[in-house]
């Protein structure tokens, strides 16, 4: 892996897997070298403005146009339909990994989204668990996808190259690339964003300043890698929600060559640099925040990737766990790892929980009478990573994750013991 990424949208990138494979000069010769074929993929709309542009030009050996028609599957993406509404909050108990045979796109599990897979905004967000590798090729028509692994290393095979990832770090698959997921151990599972909006970037310092939170440098993109393989290969695409398919005699991850700045690429979440208070009060979580994906109003995300890392906690006569509140976000959870620091139990590894607009939450209620008569000092969260996906419109629930057995019956129940502690003759 090499490359800086992120550092800027007008920032190109570029890599061969053999000498003088992309051209000097101009971007599609009349003959491109060893007798490959030129395509450009594009991210955005070709009159977007320079610094909101993603393409990539690649340098194949069959050009993507070289397939048949695809044909509906009959075995479709699980999680069904979106639920009733509700405004309740929610929490998930991990789902298990099936004991039949299941790659990646079997183990696709909806959970929640806030549009249909057509709109031009919003996301929909899937768990994974998958006990065998990919042997087709998928790519996504409706978004890009961000991989958050919570159990099991990947090795993600793209048409621009390979990357592998583990759980604590994150992978950004382009709308359209296509890829292959091969599990580097018995079992893989984790969480899967949809992003429908627009793409992920990092989000303005402000007054941080020119650094911290998550550095440019460190987010890495594949070098190029390519298969020539004339086998039988099974092309899948998710095409408006719909998996279709069709047979080709090659693989497609033949690209020998590219250029641009439309690429995948993974981030190591430990190399987060945590701002916080060093004086009073909780600070809000958008410090915490990874990569951001904008609206049109300024501030307000279509997508916020939120992480809570291991960090010292030195805020002096405070309430050190999140405050209790109600926000205009929308906020779905997932752990990595470890425990969350505003729950004291039912909150698993690879679980999940579901805060709506104006959903009030907060510490529960054995966090929060041991924050409120704690003897404060400095001391370090450690041994954890929460991450949140926040986004502005409401998530809904599918069929399915309000029927699965893993839906906690009782999750209101972790507020019931707060105590009322209210007396008006003392201050």
């Amino acid at each position: 892996m090499n490359l800086e990424y992120l550092s800027g949208f007008g920032n190109e990138f570029a890599s061969e897997a053999l000498p003088g494979a992309l051209p000097v000069g101009q971007n599609s010769p009349q003959k491109a070298p060893y007798g490959l074929y030129t395509e450009l993929f594009s991210g955005t709309a070709f009159t977007m403005v320079r610094s909101e542009a993603r393409r990539t030009w690649l340098y194949r050996i069959q050009p993507s146009a070289n397939h048949p028609a695809f044909v509906k599957l009959e075995r479709q993406l699980a999680g069904g339909p979106l639920g009733a509404v509700t405004p309740n909050r929610l929490r998930w108990n991990p789902l298990e990994v099936p004991s039949e045979p299941t790659d990646f796109i079997e183990g696709l599990v909806g959970m929640v989204a806030n549009c249909a897979s057509e709109k031009p905004a919003g996301i929909s967000i899937y768990h994974y668990r998958a006990n065998r590798s990919m042997e087709r090729v998928f790519f996504n028509a409706d978004g890009e996808l961000l991989i958050v692994p919570e159990q099991g290393r990947l090795r993600i095979a793209t048409e621009l190259g390979v990357l592998e990832v583990e759980p604590l770090e994150i992978v950004v698959l382009p709308r359209g690339l296509k890829f292959r997921v091969e599990l580097l151990d018995a079992q893989a599972r984790g969480y899967v964003a949809e992003n429908h909006g627009a793409p992920l970037r990092l989000p303005d310092l402000g007054p941080i300043g020119s650094n911290g939170l998550a550095n440019p440098r460190d987010f890495l993109s594949p070098v190029a890698h390519y298969e020539d393989l004339k086998q039988p290969t099974t092309l899948v695409q998710k095409f408006l929600g719909e998996l279709w398919a069709c047979e080709l005699d090659h693989s497609p991850l033949n690209v020998v060559a590219w250029h641009g700045n439309n690429v995948p690429y993974k981030y190591d979440l430990r190399r987060f640099n945590t701002i916080g208070t060093v004086s009073f009060d909780h600070p809000d979580p958008s410090i915490f925040t990874v990569l951001t994906s904008p609206t049109s109003v300024h501030g307000l995300a279509n997508l916020d990737f939120v992480i809570f890392p291991p960090r010292w906690m030195v805020a002096e006569n405070t309430f050190r766990p999140p405050w209790f509140h109600r926000n205009l976000m929308n906020e779905y959870m997932g752990l990595i790892q470890g425990v969350y620091d505003a729950k004291a139990d039912g909150f698993l590894p690879g679980g999940a929980s579901l805060h709506s607009c104006m959903s009030a939450h907060g510490p529960d209620g054995e966090t929060c009478t041991k924050a409120i008569n704690v003897v404060l000092a400095p001391h370090k969260i450690d041994n954890t990573m929460a991450f949140m996906f926040e986004t502005s419109q409401v998530l809904r629930p599918t069929q399915f994750a309000l029927e699965c057995p893993q839906l906690q019956p009782a999750y209101d129940a972790c507020w019931a013991s707060l105590p009322a502690t209210f007396n008006p003759n003392r201050r």
